[in-house]
């Protein structure tokens, strides 16, 4: 039988590179006509590293361009830098955090899937509604780009849409919102000459009620600036000379370029959301990632657990596909699989907005919380933990035995 994907993101393509190896037939549809976007989580962490290595693609993986990241440390008056994680002391080879232009990835995905005979991937094609008889799924409606428009029929459709899940809609599945105290506004600025030889690293900022974080790329610093939540239109009205005076004093390191940033349109607003559905699933349609549970920027696990959502159902969906349709209980197996490390990922970024983010953003403290800090000092098992939620996740998933390959 057959199954469509909406949504060329890493879940989705995970998936169907996963589906293909069983034999199934499986059409991804993408409404882009390429992955170059800016500003995508580009954190592969070491769940997905080890991934790689099962499905024997390590040494092909380990070509694309890439830096590890370096431990996140904060400023302490007193103290100096302090580190807050210990991804390096995870058991190796699988004890850090890669930094993978997401269209690198993805590029690299679409490759090895496309392989594989049962793989198609339609470009430039998104899907707008589904297919429904008799009170199931059977499919997708969808439109090109040159405004054609058609339907694909399936075994199974599954939305790995994102956030704003156009299916999930359709489907008339709401999401709980849980508060989130911020959005983010990510824009680039200019890495100099003597500073290329920096290690990767993610630097936080802080100030009078202000946050922001550095991502080191391979020319310029990838800045995530921190707002309160809804401010996007107000701060905008300010413009954009009151801006790099923010920047200016979160980041003192980057005030001889801060007037690079030639005007607001240079930023990009992430509308963070922090959401989970209570079924994720309806007879004939499957939601993961995103659309499924929409994460929080707080320690970029988003795209990992997505990945490992599009694991656990194609390890639990590629036999009741060859069998025919898979039934509603075998999706609610799915659910059962992944919610439990959603919902202890979301428990702990819900105490990270508590604990780093909302005391900063409100003006009651401006700076990390010293006695965290700390205490994740004084207790490297509290570092380890935390750095292994981050890099591995509490449930991490293996490829299944019929995905996997010799190394090639």
């Amino acid at each position: 039988m057959s199954v469509v994907i909406s949504g060329g993101g890493p879940a989705g393509m995970v998936l169907g590179l996963l589906l293909a190896r069983a034999g199934i037939e499986v059409t991804v549809l993408e409404k882009h006509g390429d992955f170059l976007r800016d500003f995508r989580g580009d954190t592969v962490h070491a769940s997905t590293v080890r991934l790689m290595d099962e499905l024997g693609l390590g040494r092909k993986f380990a070509e694309l361009p890439q830096s590890r990241l370096g431990n996140l440390v904060v400023p302490v008056p007193g103290l100096g830098r302090v580190a807050l994680s210990a991804f390096d002391k995870l058991p190796a080879p699988y004890n850090y955090i890669a930094m993978i232009p997401q269209w690198d990835l993805l590029d690299f995905l679409v490759t090895q899937a496309q392989q594989e005979p049962t793989f198609t991937i339609r470009m430039n094609a998104e899907a707008t509604g589904l297919v429904q008889e008799g009170g199931r799924v059977v499919g997708v409606r969808y439109r090109t780009r040159d405004g054609e428009e058609g339907e694909i029929r399936a075994a199974l459709t599954v939305a790995a849409d994102g956030r704003h899940s156009t299916l999930r809609r359709a489907a008339g599945l709401v999401p709980e919102e849980y508060p989130v105290p911020f959005d983010v506004w990510w824009f680039r600025l200019p890495r100099h000459a003597d500073e290329q030889s920096a290690p990767p690293s993610l630097i936080p900022g802080f100030g009078e009620g202000e946050m922001a974080i550095s991502l080191t790329r391979d020319d310029y610093f990838q800045i995530g600036y921190f707002l309160p939540k809804g401010a996007d239109a107000q701060r905008r009205a300010e413009g954009i000379e009151r801006f790099r005076e923010r920047i200016a004093r979160v980041f003192p390191q980057y005030a001889d370029r801060v007037d690079q940033l030639a005007g607001l349109d240079d930023v990009h607003l992430l509308d963070v959301r922090l959401n989970r559905l209570d079924r994720w699933y309806t007879d004939g349609l499957l939601l993961i990632g995103d659309a499924a549970h929409a994460m929080s920027p707080a320690g970029g696990i988003g795209i990992n657990l997505a990945i490992q959502d599009a694991v656990a159902a194609a390890t639990l969906l590629a036999e009741p596909l060859r069998r025919g349709r898979p039934t509603p209980a075998a999706l609610a197996r799915v659910q059962r699989r992944r919610q439990w490390p959603t919902v202890a990922l979301q428990r702990m970024q819900r105490i990270l907005h508590g604990v780093m983010f909302q005391p900063v953003l409100s003006g009651r403290r401006a700076g990390p919380p010293v006695r965290f800090v700390l205490l994740t000092r004084h207790v490297p098992a509290i570092r380890l933990g935390l750095s292994r939620m981050i890099a591995i996740g509490p449930r991490p998933e293996h490829a299944p035995a019929f995905a996997r390959r010799p190394a090639a």
